[in-house]
């Protein structure tokens, strides 16, 4: 089953490794190191299948190299996977990242990790005992979701400049969809920002407690694509824009952290003929990496951290209207600046 789904990927190095002990899958998967080492979270959670485990790893990893790219990160694009029976804790929990860290640290350098789903900096303490190549440690980066919220609020800024003519919040309806750490903090920089902010999570007394904070309305989980509102921003799990979800959108614009946010491709076409202008989830969600890889990497402060951050909106105007100019989608656009900006490095 591994080998049919290899076979159909575009990736360059792909690393499986059962850990009998835990009954785990470790899935590695390098997509592409055309602009540097490969830079991806680890993702901890329960599939139905393996397969499942490295399919995940496989399209993550994809996403982070057009991600890297569009940001002008110096970084390839990777993923890593840990496919569990069950969500470890204790020892049992200690022992396996310290064993997925000796594996990260067999590769040289070729891949560097972060936290993403179920893996946080708590974790990356662990991993980083046995191996150097990890960002968002406790004592490093901190929690990227800071990044990624920050990141998005920009992006959003300047997708309703785009629908609108103006960046202004003020009067515009926000669903924040997903009220996680990102979800959160987004919720709260929209609420200062001016907006009416919506909220919406599975857990609704998580989505009450944010709520209250705020001052936000809460909306029940089951309702939250068919509520009405200026920008629905999906901060949760990913592939939740399909053919059959889109029509029953009433927003204006699509734009949150969620990664693979489109079902299947197609769905970017759906959007764009149902007048939704949807902002490139590898695009807009890009402020997590840029947090991590600044500060531990490149030796940015917060100020220059914040002028970054900042341009994940200026990467969107640019990419809203070279998408209006040629007459196609926005995450069209996002994939040739990807693909001009890897060629180039190529080239060079």
């Amino acid at each position: 089953m591994f080998e049919e789904l290899l076979r159909g990927w575009d990736g360059e190095q792909a690393v499986i490794r059962f850990d009998r002990e835990s009954g785990a899958w470790m899935f590695v998967c390098v997509h592409s190191t055309a602009l540097g080492p490969a830079g991806g979270g680890t993702r901890m959670r329960v599939y139905p299948a393996p397969a499942d485990g490295l399919a995940d790893a496989m399209r993550l990893s994809a996403a982070m190299t057009r991600k890297m790219a569009v940001v002008d990160a110096p970084r390839g694009g990777g993923k890593a996977v840990l496919a569990v029976p069950e969500l470890p804790a204790g020892d049992a929990r200690r022992r396996l990242l310290l064993r997925y860290g000796e594996l990260v640290a067999s590769l040289g350098g070729l891949f560097h990790t972060a936290g993403d789903m179920n893996v946080g900096p708590a974790d990356l303490d662990v991993v980083a005992e046995r191996c150097e190549f990890v960002y968002g440690t406790s004592g490093g980066g901190g929690n990227s979701g800071r990044g990624t919220a920050r990141g998005v609020l920009h992006g959003i800024h300047a997708s309703v400049e785009h629908a609108f003519g103006s960046p202004s919040l003020a009067g515009r309806t926000v669903l924040v969809q997903g009220v996680g750490s990102v979800g959160a903090d987004l919720a709260a920089g929209l609420a200062a920002d001016g907006a009416r902010v919506l909220v919406s999570d599975v857990d609704a007394e998580l989505a009450g407690r944010v709520a209250g904070t705020i001052g936000a309305a809460v909306v029940a989980a089951d309702a939250a694509a068919e509520t009405e509102c200026d920008v629905y921003a999906p901060c949760a799990v990913g592939g939740t824009l399909s053919a059959t979800s889109v029509p029953r959108l009433r927003c204006r614009i699509v734009a949150g952290s969620a990664n693979n946010q489109l079902a299947e491709p197609e769905d970017a076409e759906r959007l764009r003929a149902a007048g939704i202008l949807y902002a490139p989830d590898y695009v807009v969600n890009a402020g997590g990496v840029l947090q991590l890889l600044g500060l531990e990497g490149l030796g940015w402060d917060e100020d220059e951290l914040e002028r970054r951050l900042a341009g994940i909106g200026d990467t969107l105007r640019a990419l809203y209207r070279e998408a209006d100019e040629a007459g196609i989608t926005p995450e069209a656009a996002a994939e040739r600046l990807a693909a001009r900006r890897i060629a180039a490095n190529r080239a060079a």
